[in-house]
Order: C-alpha cells, then sequence, then structure tokens
C-alpha cells in the first residue's frame, strides 16, 4: 500500500514537472509586451485609444509572422491617472510580468515617475507623447515631439502674417512639469524675439479642472491690449469645459486664436467643435492628413474597433500620439528583429537609425544618437466636423532637440542619453 502510494504520488509529481515544463515553453512561444496608459481617471479620455492602437498594432505584427518567429502577447496595466502608480504599474511589468519593452504613458509626470524604476531595472519605455525635451533617457524612447517640433515652430506661426500676427501672449496650461517646462522654453523664446513680460501672461489649473469662466472673461480682457494668441497645454479631460466655455462666451478664432498641443481628434469627439473652428493645433500626424499610408491606418484602426466592439465605434478616429505609439511598435518590432534577441542593450543598439514609412506620409527615422524621432511638423485649423484642415507643415521631418537652446546651461548637456540621476 505505502508502495503504491509512492508509485501514485511520483507520477502525480512526474505530471506536474511536465505541465510546468509545457507551460514554460508555451510562455516563451511568445514574447510579452507591456501596455501602460490610464484607462480611468482625468488622463482616460486620451490615453484609452493609446492603449487601442498598440493592441491593434500587436495583432498586426501578430498576423504578418510576430517577432523573431513568436506571437507579441499583450500585457495592459492601468494606472488609473494616479502618478505614483505608475512606478508600481512599471516594476510589475518589468519584474513580474517580464515584458520585453513598455509603451504607454501621456503625462510628463507619469513618465517622471517610472523613470527611476526603468534605468533601475534596465528597461525599455516606449513615449508617444509630445513633451517639454530636457531629458534623453537610455531607457526611454521617445516618439513624440521634443518643443523644436511643436511648440516653438507654433508660436512662430501666430507671430507669422499667415497666424494673425500675435503680439500678446496668454500661456495656459495644466499644473504640472510639462506645460510648466514648455512655457520656460516658449517665454525665453519671445524675449528673443522681442515679446515682453507684460505681454505674456501665465496661468495653470489642476489635473480635471473645469471651471473655465473666469479665465475665459481675462482672456478676453488680456487681448484688449493688441493682437493676443492663447498657446493651451491643457491636458486631459479639461479641454472639454475650456472649449466649451470659449463658445459660451463667444471667443472665436477670428478674435484670440487658440492654438493647442495636447487637443486633437479625439479630444474634440466629445464637443460640439462648429464654435471652434478656426482655432488650431500642432503636431507631427492628423488624421486628415492624404495619403496612401494613413488612408490603410485609418481604415484598418476603424475596421479594428468594429470588430472588437469598442465604445462608439462608429466615430472613432485616430490621432497624433497614436501614430507615435503605431510607429514606435513597429520599430521597436523592427529592431528586436534586427538584434536577433529581446536582450534591452542590444535591442537599444538596433533602434538607432530604424526608419518607418508612417501614417503623416513621410519616413521617420529614429535618431542614431538621441533616442528622438525626426518628425515633421504640421498645423491643424479645427473644422466643424472635428477634424483638421492642415495649414502649414514642414517639408521634411525635423531632427528633436531634447536640450532646449533656449535654456541657459543646455549647450552644455550630453548630446548621448545619460541616466536621469546624471542630469
Amino acid at each position: 500500500m505505502h508502495r503504491r502510494t509512492l508509485i501514485k504520488a511520483f507520477a502525480l509529481s512526474a505530471s506536474v514537472i511536465s505541465m510546468g515544463f509545457a507551460f514554460s515553453a508555451q510562455a516563451a512561444d511568445t514574447i510579452k509586451v507591456g501596455i501602460m496608459h490610464s484607462l480611468s481617471g482625468t488622463m482616460a479620455i486620451s490615453e484609452t485609444p493609446l492603449k487601442d492602437v498598440a493592441l491593434m498594432t500587436i495583432d498586426e505584427i501578430n498576423a504578418s509572422g510576430g517577432v523573431l518567429g513568436k506571437k507579441l502577447e499583450p500585457v495592459v496595466v492601468d494606472p488609473a491617472s494616479n502618478w505614483p502608480l505608475f512606478a508600481e504599474k512599471a516594476r510589475q511589468l518589468l519584474s513580474q510580468d517580464k515584458v520585453a519593452a513598455v509603451f504607454g504613458c501621456w503625462t510628463s509626470v507619469s513618465r517622471k515617475s517610472v523613470l527611476p524604476v526603468f534605468e533601475e531595472l534596465n528597461g525599455l519605455l516606449f513615449y508617444p507623447v509630445q513633451y517639454e525635451g530636457e531629458e534623453m533617457s537610455p531607457n526611454v524612447f521617445y516618439t513624440g515631439a521634443a518643443p523644436n517640433q511643436q511648440a516653438i515652430p507654433a508660436v512662430e506661426y501666430l507671430m507669422s502674417e499667415d497666424g494673425g500676427e500675435a503680439t500678446r501672449f496668454f500661456l495656459l496650461g495644466t499644473d504640472y512639469v510639462y506645460p510648466r517646462t514648455t512655457n520656460k522654453i516658449l517665454r525665453a523664446f519671445l524675449h528673443s524675439k522681442g515679446v515682453q513680460d507684460k505681454d505674456i501672461q501665465e496661468v495653470y489649473t489642476p489635473f480635471g479642472y473645469s471651471d473655465y469662466q473666469t479665465i475665459v472673461a481675462d482672456i478676453k480682457k488680456f487681448s484688449a491690449g493688441g493682437k493676443t494668441a492663447v498657446v493651451s497645454t491643457i491636458n486631459g479631460d479639461s479641454n472639454v469645459p475650456f472649449y466649451k466655455e470659449l463658445a459660451n462666451q463667444g471667443l472665436k478664432a477670428t478674435d484670440v486664436p487658440v492654438v493647442a498641443f495636447s487637443v486633437g481628434e479625439e479630444e474634440l469627439r466629445g464637443i460640439d467643435a462648429k464654435p471652434l473652428v478656426g482655432n488650431l493645433a500642432a503636431w507631427n500626424y492628423f488624421e486628415s492628413v492624404d495619403n496612401p499610408t494613413n488612408a490603410k491606418f485609418v481604415a484598418a484602426y476603424r475596421a479594428w474597433a468594429k470588430a472588437h466592439k469598442l465604445p462608439n465605434a462608429d466615430t472613432v478616429v485616430t490621432n497624433d500620439p497614436m501614430e507615435a505609439t503605431y510607429v514606435g511598435l513597429h520599430m521597436w518590432a523592427q529592431a528586436v528583429e534586427k538584434a536577433g534577441t529581446t536582450d534591452v542593450d542590444k535591442v537599444r543598439a538596433a533602434m538607432a537609425g530604424q526608419t518607418f514609412s508612417a501614417p503623416s506620409g513621410f519616413t521617420l527615422t529614429m535618431d542614431k544618437t538621441n533616442h528622438h524621432l525626426h518628425k515633421p511638423v504640421m498645423i491643424g485649423e479645427i473644422e466643424g466636423n472635428g477634424q483638421f484642415n492642415v495649414v502649414w507643415q514642414t517639408e521634411q521631418p525635423v531632427r528633436a532637440q531634447p536640450w532646449s537652446p533656449f535654456i541657459a546651461g543646455n549647450d552644455k548637456k550630453s548630446d548621448v542619453p545619460v541616466k536621469t540621476a546624471a542630469n
């Protein structure tokens, strides 16, 4: 009886071990990829579509044979617009889930929260949103715009004849590092153009802010002093009440144009765009750009949204950070193929100089040294249907300047990525 029990125990043990080996082999048959975006809270309006387009891109790559002959397996987490939670989720993805790379974050405060984790654990983050620069980590690839690829060209346009020849600037943003640093750069840039501090006003509001009645009234008062433009770095769902208040108070683009750096097709989906016609956004891609690559991208996303029964699937849109996510995932997959491994150090080296034919209509290049994409700059006017008409763009992609020349001391900064502790 005792011998029979031992035999049964041995058989069970062998079965469990073989199951373990099978599970390990099965796990090794996929490459895990982290997707880290806020699917709840104030940033969900902007970040949820980035999760969706990342999943679509993974499906697209898998349908083409995967990477290194293996399927990509998405691991989705929701940091819930909670900045410390981003760091916890990043550690979970890298330490527990063992993902090969992470695609995520929108706000700079979330990126700053996770950066020490990625540098400590030597992970790779692909960050798809325009930002303030002043950073160049070896553990991040920045597929969104630096200030010279968005903010500065936008203000130059506002000062031009085509842009209305603004002489006064109302800088309105959400109160965190991206708007404050971007406006620090813009203020120095405006000084270099002869604009005095009395013609620049800065106002900041908390995340999730909704009562813009007084602020819009202040914009109207400020504009009485000369040709005025608003430069908006409002982020998340606060954009909806801001634009609604502009309409309520009858402030039109012909009176005071607003150029936004964090408002795109998705944010306009929730409001009546007709009163906002003529206001501007500066990006590196718009859904409306007319080329075969973009037509394919937009059609693929619409089909994917319907197939996966996304909310309001019939009205889904694409936007700039979605395109940057799409480009980043494809470039990473190309780099893994080139490296022949998901090893972070080897993939990092293989990313240098990667190119991709992007929906923007341009072939984008990952810079060989600074971890930023060379990107075209586009300025679009809001149309009544919530889309943008491109009124100005660069002829070619522009190389990013992570260290702005308008911040003192940046000329002494390293021109290759170094860990943030060294900056």
